[in-house]
């Protein structure tokens, strides 16, 4: 985010922040990564349509975390870019998952790859932890 932006703007973004966060950490990510393996496993055949058969308990489980751990990382604004690029394959697979199974629902993981997808180019605003790393000059 550019540092001209109004602090309209930036309270805008962490709203966004807060709601999709919440969101992926509490409606998807915890009730897959709490749910084990066979959870992992059923999740991570999705994977098949891309010709990808192997491990599927470790792309479930990868996907969980996706979800979960990037849900945090949104409200913090901490490692802000890879955190949305994550989400935004995580939603890719479950859209075309959804297209695949012919469910009616498929425009929900579309959407939230939208909202995803736009959220990695705008970046966390300046109520993040990224900004407040940046403007300090430190890496953590």
């Amino acid at each position: 985010m550019e540092s001209n932006s109004s602090p309209a703007q930036n309270i805008g973004i962490l709203l966004l922040r807060l709601g999709i966060g919440f969101a992926f950490i509490f409606f998807h990510g915890w009730s897959k990564l709490t749910g084990g393996p066979d959870t992992w496993t059923a999740l991570g055949q999705n994977m098949g349509i891309f010709g990808i058969h192997f491990y599927p308990a470790f792309w479930g489980f990868a996907s969980a975390c996706a979800e979960f751990i990037g849900g945090i990382l949104i409200i913090l604004g901490l490692y802000f870019r890879p955190a949305t690029f994550f989400l935004a394959l995580n939603m890719l697979v479950a859209s075309v998952s959804v297209i695949h199974r012919g469910s009616s629902l498929y425009y929900y993981p579309i959407e939230i790859g939208i909202v995803i997808l736009s959220l990695l180019f705008i970046g966390p605003g300046k109520y993040s932890l990224d900004n407040w790393r940046s403007s300090r000059g430190r890496l953590f």
